[in-house]
């Protein structure tokens, strides 16, 4: 019963390890590494231990706020230093007037083809099923189209 208590003891120390580790690298191949265990009983824990998977979630969030936060960090510092790929990096990425801009030329060219006869006994059958009178949806139809003809 004591040696449960001290294998739970030591998972739990394990897992407060791991995620305090995830908190600063959160790449969880290398926070196992470092904290002795294998990504099978990560990924175990997991599945096992909602209240884990939560904590690890967040301290996640946590390692990629502090990963940004040291990038942008870096960042500043060499553009200080008159770096230029640095400077054109944080325009792109931060300022619209220098965002990348992509360019689309073309022409759309849909025709419009009559309906055949099948489609056209189709359409008549479908009206008629709908209880409207035929004529008048097919005149209606008719017109639709013609004042569309006269659009182009």
């Amino acid at each position: 019963m004591e040696e449960k208590t001290m294998v739970d003891e030591r998972t739990e120390r394990d897992k407060q390890s791991l995620i305090e580790v995830l908190k600063e690298l959160p790449i969880i191949q290398i926070a196992c590494k470092k904290s002795g265990i294998s990504r099978a009983t990560y990924y175990r824990w997991r599945k096992e231990d909602k209240y884990f998977s939560q904590q690890c979630d967040n301290a996640l969030k946590q390692g990629n706020e502090y990963i940004n936060d040291m990038s942008e960090s870096q960042l500043v510092s060499l553009i200080r230093e008159k770096s230029w790929p640095a400077i054109s990096f944080w325009l792109r990425k931060c300022n619209p007037k220098f965002k990348d801009k992509i360019e689309i030329t073309g022409e759309i060219n849909s025709p419009r083809n009559e309906l055949t006869p099948e489609q056209q006994a189709i359409v008549t059958e479908a009206l008629r099923l709908a209880s409207l009178n035929v004529d008048e949806g097919t005149e209606e139809i008719k017109n639709n189209e013609d004042n569309q003809n006269n659009e182009k």
